[in-house]
């Protein structure tokens, strides 16, 4: 018998207002005191009212209508009752029948064998709530101490239809989720901060071998297990494959699936799930429409968000490919993140320009770059993803205080172009870059780090002298090593301190050893 799971996952998304939902307390509670960033009303005392915070609502219907949501039109809050410490009212205020949006759908494109199959993954809601505080336990397990800071954030969850076919594309859904969010501008989304927090929805079913794809998908879900505390990308996939091979065996050892709905938590460090408790249903949390928040009319609010809806992630993404012509992978590097997007777009409309401006190019602006930029778009993206951002990551540099802004850095790259400076030598201008920002032609001069002029008389003695110094690398070139071309290569990079072209070193030293 051949299963599959069925996934759907919930997601919920801090947003980064000044304040909280329903009161004026600042929303940076992370970064003060514990219970500092605290009122009478995040704190559910008795005779005091909330107040919705707009700007909120604003974010959740822009995060709505990037999922392609239906905005509904009237919308409302209610009460969901649960008792637990970090909840002081006994309910938390959330939305039930009512969500901002509704019924949309994200597209991802996930790797396969035969190349990228784009999915699509159904939005069944978005709504907003109210976090709960944080629950922090001693290291004995005798005592639990509450910070009420995190209470009353505002909260968009974002519920899936079961539409996940696999581990692999739940973390993809979910990283292409942290992209739309910061594009938006509703949230950092930053899993570790738990901005971004999730929860797992799996089942299995069996396998209707023959059938449509969307004909079986159609089947009747079996009861599912809610994974909780999952803390990373990887950890939702890690989650997911354990709880696969856990539904898999009960199956075959007891011949029929999970009967109860059940919740359990993830151990990251054992690698396995844990059971907690039997899932609740929405009956058991007794919801009703809030009295103290009056309903929301939100057309006027869906008309001007449209308005403000930027380019996202995944159709920024194909334009850099169609644009530029960058690959796929590299695209989604590039588009990753908002502000490396931007630098980009500015760093390649520099680019752009100085190919026009160069009097042996003739053409429109499309010719030029069909012709050229294949070429300026691998050495773009070969710096800036390998070279510069391995820099940036090895001493913990944000795109956004790097002090190479994106000019310098078109400029840099038109020197690499251009052979005025060789590869060693312009990792070391990139070096000075980084420490001091500045105009790359005038750091070049002031360091001496220019290419040398082609001057043959100069590279024939660097090389002899080469030769002549490394006998047993000649011995093992012409012996048919063909490493040895590139320690004689080092050696005359060496000794020009940088400057040599290597590619006209390898054709000179090739020269000479093959004579």
């Amino acid at each position: 018998m051949k299963l599959e799971p069925v996934i759907g996952l919930e997601i919920h998304v801090q947003l980064k207002t000044k304040s909280k939902m329903f009161c004026g307390c600042s929303n940076r509670g992370e970064f003060e005191a514990p219970n500092a960033t605290i009122c009478p009303v995040c704190t559910g005392q008795p005779g005091v009212l909330p107040v919705i915070n707009k700007e909120a609502i604003k974010m959740g219907v822009l995060a709505s209508l990037a999922l392609n949501c239906k905005i509904n039109e009237h919308s409302k809050f209610d009460r969901k009752h649960y008792f637990y410490p970090d909840l002081p009212k006994g309910y938390q205020i959330s939305q039930f029948d009512l969500p901002v949006g509704e019924k949309g759908f994200l597209e991802i494109d996930v790797p396969t064998k035969e190349g990228i199959r784009t999915a699509r993954v159904g939005i069944t809601r978005l709504h907003m709530e109210e976090d709960a505080a944080k629950n922090t336990h001693s290291d004995d397990k005798t005592a639990t101490l509450v910070d009420y800071n995190r209470g009353g954030t505002p909260l968009a969850e974002i519920v899936s239809e079961p539409d996940i076919k696999s581990p692999q594309e739940a973390k993809i859904f979910l990283q292409e989720l942290r992209k739309i969010m910061r594009y938006l501008g509703v949230s950092d989304a930053d899993m570790e901060k738990g901005q971004l927090r999730c929860d797992a929805n799996i089942s299995m079913r069996e396998y209707v071998e023959g059938a449509a794809p969307d004909e079986n998908w159609a089947i009747q879900l079996n009861p599912k297990t809610e994974i909780k505390n999952i803390n990373s990308f990887r950890a939702v996939e890690r989650a997911l494959e354990y709880e696969i091979a856990r539904q898999t065996k009960h199956w075959e050892e007891t011949g029929s699936p999970n009967t109860v709905q059940a919740t359990r938590g993830w151990d990251d460090t054992k690698g396995v799930t844990t059971e907690q408790r039997t899932k609740e249903g929405s009956s058991d949390y007794r919801y009703f429409p809030e009295p103290d928040l009056p309903p929301m009319e939100l057309v006027e609010i869906r008309d001007k968000q449209k308005e403000m809806l930027p380019e996202l992630p995944r159709a920024r993404k194909y334009r850099f490919m169609d644009q530029y012509g960058f690959s796929m992978a590299d695209a989604e590097i590039l588009t990753d993140d908002p502000y490396k997007a931007e630098y980009t777009e500015r760093a390649l409309s520099e680019l752009v320009s100085w190919l026009l401006s160069l009097p042996e190019i003739e053409g429109t602006e499309t010719e030029i770059w069909d012709n050229y930029g294949e070429k300026m778009a691998k050495l773009y993206s070969g710096w800036f993803i390998n070279k510069l951002g391995g820099i940036m990551a090895q001493n913990a540099i944000d795109i956004r205080i790097l002090k190479i802004t994106p000019e310098n850095f078109a400029e840099f790259i038109t020197l690499v172009y251009e052979n005025k400076i060789s590869g060693p030598n312009a990792l070391k201008l990139l070096e000075l870059m980084i420490g001091a920002g500045g105009d790359p032609s005038q750091l070049l001069d002031e360091h001496d780090l220019g290419a040398m002029k082609e001057d043959k008389d100069e590279m024939d003695k660097i090389i002899e002298k080469v030769i002549n110094e490394h006998q047993v690398a000649v011995s093992d070139y012409k012996a048919g090593k063909q490493t040895a071309i590139m320690f004689l290569i080092g050696q005359v990079m060496k000794e020009s301190k940088g400057k040599a072209n290597p590619e006209t070193a390898k054709e000179m030293l090739i020269e000479k050893l093959e004579k």
